[in-house]
């Protein structure tokens, strides 16, 4: 599984990547805070790249297109249970 860290202005975590999937042109990432077992997840779309070349990806915040991606999520990973 890939771990990649996301840094803030403050702090940093790093995070687990589950799936990825493009919508509509837009791409995705299902991510957790865990590597095995039960954890948090979530949805993130990924933003044009800062002008370091830098990938940004920032939560999906609206509530249809969660539910779409959540779907989307949930039959690509038939052995991953998604609960929102």
């Amino acid at each position: 599984m890939d771990k990649i860290l996301f840094q803030g202005d403050e702090e940093s975590i790093e995070l687990f990547v589950l799936d990825s999937t493009r919508l509509a042109g837009r791409d995705f990432l299902l991510v957790t805070d865990v590597e095995q077992g039960d954890g948090d997840c979530f949805i993130l779309e990924q933003l044009p790249a800062d002008k370091g070349g830098e990938l940004q990806y920032r939560p999906v915040e609206d509530d249809s297109l969660l539910d779409h991606l959540a779907n989307i999520f949930g039959e690509q990973l038939e052995d991953v249970d998604i609960a929102y």
